[in-house]
């Protein structure tokens, strides 16, 4: 078996390919630890906070979960 090495210049950027997968919104209670489910509207997930912290009246902290497809390629 022979190894073929070769240096190349790679690049980075976020997918925007039309079949690239959306990008996805989601909120977890840094309190307890729950997620809403990944959604592209972010109003979906907002909803969910409000829901959630209205069930939990000290549950005040959230973090935002993006997931955003990203593209390597060289050149």
């Amino acid at each position: 078996m022979r190894a073929v090495l070769r240096f190349a210049r790679w690049h980075l950027a976020p997918d925007r390919e039309p079949d690239a997968e959306p990008v996805t919104f989601a909120m977890e209670c840094a309190v307890c630890g729950a997620r809403s489910e990944a959604r592209v509207d972010f109003g979906d997930v907002q909803q969910w906070t409000f829901r959630h912290a209205g069930r939990n009246s000290s549950h005040h902290t959230y973090r935002e979960v993006i997931t955003r497809p990203w593209r390597a390629w060289t050149v």
